[in-house]
């Protein structure tokens, strides 16, 4: 191990820390589209609800299905947040027990 360390210049060091700083700077890009698609989601919904459009509901006919009987509610939300990967655990369990 340190005969690696010892072939690495400091010019090495410094494209690793560029890598590591570039792919974290990515990573948390990631978790701001997740965010401003779930806001976005939220006006969406406010939106057709002050327009009286019923019957939206935020879950697939899959996870319906699910959320109405109360022993697979664990499977519907798990499944919710497959379909739906911006949604954290709690709006995903929010989103099912407003369902059922």
């Amino acid at each position: 191990m340190t005969l690696l360390l010892a072939l690495l210049e400091w010019q090495d060091y410094a494209i690793i820390a560029f890598i590591i700083y570039v792919v974290g700077g990515l990573a948390a890009r990631g978790d701001d589209q997740r965010y401003a698609l779930r806001h976005l989601d939220r006006k969406l919904d406010a939106l057709l609800k002050h327009h009286g459009i019923g019957g939206v509901s935020p879950l697939s006919p899959e996870v319906q299905s699910l959320a109405k009987d109360p022993k697979q509610k664990i499977a519907a939300i798990k499944l919710h947040r497959q379909q739906k990967p911006w949604l954290s655990l709690a709006d995903a369990k929010a989103d099912v027990e407003q369902f059922g």
